[in-house]
């Protein structure tokens, strides 16, 4: 036996998929200059009949309280069925330096991130993403000890920048990105290869629906938004009876012609944040304030989060400041409706919109940019079902595909925005992408759980 247990927690002595004289059985995972003597087994479980590929997984410290307070460099997440790596080659280490990965046995290292999101200095979310077989609980290690190799390229990356003139946020995996040109309610940017675009389109301010005249890999913004709810947006019903949705942008002091937000004094206003940028996830808080509908006042902020390999985003919502006049006020999320819709599906807490288009920038009244006509761009939206909204199409503003949510005590509230395009490395049909968002749909219902744990100590 290469290892003795030291402590169970009680969710391992609950959980059956994996006694601790089981996970206690794998050999201890080593490197050249990295020898642990402690480590966790953590049991990862799927509860749904299908795969998951790169389905995200947190822990938080309360889950497993040996964790609380350690430093990310003292923390090495390891697969231990996955290929070890070799021994790097001269011109290899040249390049990766002395923080890359020497040779390992008995597993492989993978990348994860240990997340502070109320800036506390202290993280709150320990978080990965890994394959899981239909019904399978899986392995996985966590090997205490200080080391600093591990380069860990960004799949999804996060930021703020002066994008024509005003301050935008950006979130993105490799796939797709969403960005606020207006600030409350999301473009959407696809690329045709996996590439992290933001950074380079707001610190450069290029156009993004020319910018792949600088290279086609970085792709094209592909959703108008104008005055629709875009690729994400947010509202409430404050009228009963009505399907009409008050919305911060549209409040009664906005630009009459514009519709934006001009005075930060007497009309709503918006603060945003990068709280995580990569190399797994990448998240966003916006702040809107001072939001006076002509019914009410309201405060909330919204994190969107990115999250690597996937076209997908999740929002969390939580208002600050709840103060309807009326009665039955419900908060509404909702997506633009692709005009001239081809494909498209309506089930439970599922809306998918695609339609071939002719993707072009709405501010170019001089048409000096080309149309880039596509096979399909397609956005969703999906509402997990414990949150029981209801669905309604919408003909306000060009047309748009909200979910109204019975009002909540906390004020919280989730939902899921996803885009693809045929000219994307993935999703390339509206029938793959409405698939793909099913899919997504089931897994954002039933995440991955931590199934279990044991602490172990090297003999």
């Amino acid at each position: 036996m290469p290892g003795r247990v030291v402590c169970v927690s009680m969710l391992a002595l609950l959980a059956s998929v994996l006694p601790a004289q089981a996970a206690a059985s794998d050999p201890w995972y080593v490197r050249e200059d990295f020898k642990p003597v402690r480590r966790i087994a953590i049991q990862i479980a799927n509860d749904l009949d299908q795969h998951r590929r790169a389905t995200p997984v947190t822990i938080t410290p309360a889950q497993i309280p040996e964790l609380a307070g350690m430093h990310e460099l003292t923390v090495t997440l390891v697969d231990p069925k996955g290929t070890p790596r070799p021994v790097p080659t001269k011109e290899q280490l040249a390049v990766m330096g002395p923080h890359g990965i020497r040779q390992e046995a008995n597993g492989r290292q993978l990348d994860l991130q240990m997340d502070d999101l109320d800036k506390d200095g202290v993280w709150d979310e320990l978080f990965f993403q890994t394959d899981l077989k239909p019904r399978e609980t899986r392995t996985l290690y966590l090997y205490l000890g200080f080391h600093q190799r591990g380069w860990n390229p960004h799949g999804a990356a996060a930021v703020i920048g002066s994008y024509a003139r005003h301050m935008v946020p950006f979130w993105e995996s490799g796939n797709v990105g969403w960005k606020l040109w207006f600030p409350d309610s999301a473009d959407v940017y696809g690329k045709r290869k996996n590439i992290l675009v933001a950074p380079q389109i707001l610190t450069q301010n290029m156009d993004g629906y020319a910018v792949s005249y600088v290279d086609p890999a970085y792709g094209s913004d592909i959703m108008s938004v104008d005055d629709s709810f875009g690729g994400g947006g947010i509202g409430l019903f404050e009228t009963p009876g009505s399907d009409h949705v008050s919305r911060p942008r549209f409040s009664p002091n906005a630009d009459a012609v514009e519709r934006w937000n001009t005075n930060q004094l007497r009309d709503t206003r918006y603060a945003f944040e990068v709280i995580v940028n990569g190399p797994l996830r990448s998240m966003v808080r916006i702040k809107t304030m001072n939001w006076n509908s002509g019914k009410g006042r309201y405060a909330l902020e919204q994190i969107y989060t990115a999250y690597a390999g996937h076209n997908y985003a999740t929002a969390k919502v939580k208002f600050d400041q709840w103060q309807p006049r009326g009665k039955g006020v419900e908060f509404a999320a909702g997506i633009r409706k692709k005009e001239g819709e081809t494909l498209g599906l309506r089930q439970g807490g599922v809306v998918v919109t695609t339609a071939p288009e002719a993707i072009r920038n709405p501010d170019d009244t001089d048409s000096t940019q080309n149309a880039l006509r596509v096979a399909y761009a397609g956005a969703a939206l999906v509402v997990k079902d414990s949150y029981r909204a209801r669905h309604v199409s919408v003909a306000q503003q060009q047309g748009n595909e909200l979910f109204r949510f019975p009002a909540r005590a906390d004020g919280r509230y989730e939902y899921l925005i996803a885009a693809g395009w045929s000219e994307g490395e993935v999703l390339k049909t509206a029938a793959g992408f409405r698939d793909y968002v099913v899919g997504v749909a089931k897994e954002y219902n039933s995440p991955a759980r931590l199934a279990g744990y044991a602490v172990e100590a090297r003999d």
